[in-house]
């Protein structure tokens, strides 16, 4: 009896805290206002049931070919495996996003900041994942305004259904909300492991996907995500 007074006790806490850190300057509107005052209290009993918080930083991962989007939350300097949710829809096939209009979602390391945060989507709720990055722009390619999003539809983003994104997007303004400066938003068109790096030998994307790669094996024996930077228009990775 007195472990669930407890428990309850930094629930109620952690929720009044979340509460409070709504001044923060990060975009808002009646809608989403509404949505997270929902959304929060179910995902921070989700959370405390694993021993996570609401307000730790996360981690983004998006794999095209089984359709997932991973949120991982930070514990203890290691990210642990949160929830992983089925993409509803995204577009063109396994490869990098090349141009405007190509109708292709990309594949990279991209990062949100609270400024891409966009409560007034059309399509319900919505993050801008930063394409192009400097890589990209190293590479000439282009397009703008990529997005996790609700409504099902894509036409170069990764979509959700409504439901969804509003937990994705309400687990990205509580981590913003909470000090996290920017979340990483890593992007691969399989998991990266041997058997399937050795099924997609033969595709003219091989030696792009190889530098991905790297960032993903960081990643798989660190629980960390690594600092991503551009030399030489390759991925350049530090772990953190």
């Amino acid at each position: 009896m007195k472990k669930s007074i407890v428990t309850i006790a930094f629930l109620v806490i952690g929720l009044f805290l979340a509460d409070i850190s709504l001044a923060a300057d990060l975009p808002s509107t009646r809608k989403s206002r509404r949505v997270l005052a929902k959304v929060r209290p179910i995902l921070a009993k989700d959370l405390l049931s694993q021993g996570l918080s609401l307000s730790s930083p996360i981690f983004i991962r998006i794999f095209k070919k089984s359709g997932e989007l991973e949120i991982w939350v930070e514990n203890s300097q290691k990210f642990e495996l949160f929830k992983t949710y089925k993409l509803c829809r995204f577009s063109g096939s396994l490869g990098p996003k090349i141009r405007l209009d190509d109708c292709q979602s990309p594949e990279g390391f991209y990062y949100v900041t609270p400024a891409q945060l966009n409560p007034a989507s059309q399509f319900h709720m919505s993050f801008n994942i930063g394409y192009p990055n400097s890589y990209d722009r190293a590479h000439g390619r282009t397009g703008s305004a990529l997005m996790v999003h609700g409504g099902c539809v894509s036409i170069g983003c990764y979509a959700m259904t409504d439901e969804k994104i509003e937990e994705i997007y309400t687990m990205a303004d509580a981590a913003l909300r909470g000090g996290q400066s920017f979340i990483r938003v890593h992007i691969f068109p399989f998991r990266m492991n041997k058997k399937n790096m050795e099924q997609h030998k033969e595709s003219k994307w091989y030696g792009f996907w190889k530098n991905l790669r790297q960032g993903y094996d960081i990643f798989e024996n660190e629980r960390k995500p690594p600092n991503v930077m551009v030399k030489g228009k390759l991925y350049i990775f530090e772990k953190t």
